[in-house]
């Protein structure tokens, strides 16, 4: 094998997915972008951050006390302390409720309030050692409203321990947006309430449709609001990652792309020197040696370095690890079957075919999170953008005759359908899946773009 090859088959070696479903990270994929920094702080009780920036994959590491070592030099408050899920994409009944008990809880005219604060006593409970109601989470609920006093004792009894109770996946608590406000609306009244208890912290992560709604409409809710932090990853983030992923390829493989990423040894993994971690020379020419100067011939079509994350950007300019990490790996795949003999890894042809491969991706992730959306967008098959709204408006009439409010959806429909289409368009615009420009023509960032059928003179074309 030449060394292109070589370094081509240390790419699909590597741990490039980043879907998380309760399972513990490698240590190896562990990348600490500054902007997560504040997240992770003990007095941050809320992140927030679209599909697909790490909300899950940090709810997961946390709970390593391993990561945590990692992350200690630059997080020390989370050393010695006890980390538990209150609410994740894994079931566990025990730890917490799931959709059913809290249609249950609903359908009683129970208040989410409780059923969150049952969450926290069981956990403290089992700390401590004390025994409270467990046949049930109503149970539970019953024994707190019950007991008030003891259930105030628990929580202002003496610990020698300190503890992180961690939320996430709160989409999954139910299918009707009133119903979630109401749920993640309780879970953070319960936060504040928490706070009083020194030594105990919790951490909620939310999607951005999430902490857009009426969820903070409660008394000091600013308390929470005041922390809030975001996930984003800048485009030398995304390279970062790249990297902290290639060079902790299986055995000969990592050491193929150590030889050209200068790197350090961090315990029993490796991490990415300092320079590779910030948009330098010398992460933009190590990114070269992969992908070559070039999105062709020459300069003019661009620079796969900052081509490769461009082209993977929603409508508000964000481009997420997994849908990078994704685009990556169908270009080494696409190469090794197309360009075997190329003089890089990532021969350009493939980067954009690595783009339609992400854009698949993100719009079945989209599909699942929001079915009514490809349903909308389904209509725009074939069109060109950027485009009149008037003629996108056409072809949703011409689909829905009935007008927006016959959009069917599962579950979570769109937000402001009451509106009209231009409730649609909107909700569609705050989803990252449209963009408005100057002139008022509706434009389709490729990410989308691409994975739905639209096209776009000289842009990366949708797959036949």
């Amino acid at each position: 094998m030449t060394q292109t090859q070589q370094l081509r088959q240390a790419i699909l070696e590597a741990p490039l997915e980043t879907s998380n479903f309760g399972e513990t990270p490698k240590p190896g994929t562990l990348y600490l972008p500054p902007s997560h920094l504040k997240a992770l702080r003990l007095d941050v009780h809320v992140v927030v951050g679209g599909r697909g920036v790490g909300k899950s994959f940090w709810t997961a590491a946390l709970q390593s006390k391993a990561l945590r070592g990692q992350l200690g030099t630059v997080s020390s408050d989370l050393q010695d302390i006890e980390v538990f899920a209150g609410f994740s994409s894994a079931e566990a009944i025990d730890n917490y409720p799931n959709a059913d008990v809290f249609a249950s809880l609903f359908n009683q005219n129970g208040d989410p309030y409780d059923l969150w604060r049952a969450v926290v006593l069981r956990w403290v409970g089992r700390h401590v050692g004390e025994i409270i109601p467990s046949e049930s989470w109503l149970s539970t609920v019953g024994w707190l409203k019950s007991n008030p006093e003891a259930a105030a004792r628990l929580m202002q009894r003496q610990r020698d321990w300190k503890g992180l109770i961690l939320f996430d996946a709160l989409d999954r608590t139910s299918a009707e947006w009133q119903r979630m406000d109401d749920i993640v609306r309780g879970l953070l009244r319960t936060i504040l309430w928490l706070k009083t208890f020194p030594g105990l912290y919790a951490k909620v992560f939310l999607r951005e449709d999430q902490a857009e709604r009426t969820v903070f409409n409660f008394p000091d809710a600013s308390k929470l609001t005041a922390t809030k932090a975001e996930l984003a990853w800048a485009r030398h983030d995304l390279h970062g990652l790249l990297w902290q992923r290639l060079i902790n390829a299986p055995n000969i493989f990592g050491e193929r792309m150590r030889n050209i990423c200068p790197s350090i040894e961090v315990g029993e993994v490796w991490g990415v020197a300092q320079g590779m971690k910030s948009e330098s020379e010398v992460q933009k020419k190590t990114f070269e040696r992969l992908a070559g100067p070039w999105m062709g011939r020459d300069k003019r079509r661009g620079v796969p370095y900052t081509w490769s994350v461009g082209h993977l950007a929603d409508g508000r300019g964000q481009t997420s690890p997994r849908s990078f990490l994704a685009a990556i790996r169908q270009a080494a795949e696409d190469s090794s079957e197309r360009h075997m003999d190329s003089n890089f890894a990532l021969h350009f042809e493939s980067i954009k075919r690595g783009i339609q491969k992400a854009s698949e991706i993100r719009v079945q992730e989209m599909a699942e999170d929001y079915p009514w959306v490809p349903d909308v967008l389904s209509a725009l098959n074939g069109m060109n953008v950027p485009v009149e709204f008037e003629f996108v408006k056409k072809k949703w009439e011409e689909k829905f005759p009935l007008g927006a409010p016959s959009i069917s959806s599962t579950r979570l429909p769109a937000q402001h359908i009451e509106h009209g289409w231009d409730g649609v368009r909107e909700d569609l615009r705050r989803l990252g899946l449209l963009e408005t420009k100057k002139d008022g023509r509706i434009d389709m960032p490729d990410l989308y773009r691409v994975g739905f059928g639209l096209g776009r003179r000289g842009g990366v074309k949708p797959r036949a």
